[in-house]
C-alpha cells in the first residue's frame, strides 16, 4: 500500500467505519472521538492503519489493497432522446401535472403532486443504471 494523500471522501469513509462500530460496541464514545479527531487530522493514509488495526471489518477503502474509493456512476453516451428526457423530466412532469390540476379544476390535486415525484424517481432510477 502505497502512502498516498487521503481525499475528502476517503477521510469520510473512515468516519463512518468508525460510526459502524461504535453502533456494534467495539468502540465507546470516548475512543470515537479520539481516533475522528485524528482521521480528520490525517493527510496520508498511513496514519490511518493504527486506528483501524485493532478492528475488525469493515475498513476504510483507503486501508483495502488494491480497491479504490467508490466511484460516482457516469451515465454512458445514450440515444439523443434518452439524454433529452434525462434533463427534462422534471419540467415535463410539473407542466404535465399543470395541465391535470387544470383539467380536473383541482379535484385531482394529489395527481399534481405525486406525478411530478414519481417520474424525478423514475429519471433518478434511470440515472444510477
Amino acid at each position: 500500500m502505497s502512502d498516498i494523500r487521503l481525499s475528502d471522501a476517503e477521510r469520510q469513509d473512515a468516519l463512518d467505519v468508525l460510526e459502524e462500530h461504535v453502533r456494534s460496541g467495539r468502540l465507546d464514545i470516548d475512543e470515537f472521538g479520539t481516533r475522528s479527531a485524528k482521521v480528520t487530522a490525517a493527510k496520508r493514509v498511513s496514519e490511518l492503519v493504527p486506528l483501524f488495526d485493532d478492528l475488525p471489518s469493515p475498513r476504510p477503502s483507503a486501508l483495502l489493497n488494491g480497491a479504490a474509493a467508490p466511484q460516482v456512476p457516469v451515465m454512458s453516451g445514450g440515444g439523443g432522446l434518452s439524454l433529452f428526457l434525462t434533463r427534462s423530466a422534471v419540467p415535463i412532469a410539473i407542466a404535465l401535472a399543470v395541465v391535470v390540476l387544470i383539467l380536473s379544476r383541482g379535484r385531482l390535486l394529489i395527481i399534481s403532486i405525486a406525478l411530478p415525484l414519481v417520474v424525478a424517481m423514475l429519471a433518478g432510477a434511470r440515472r444510477r443504471r
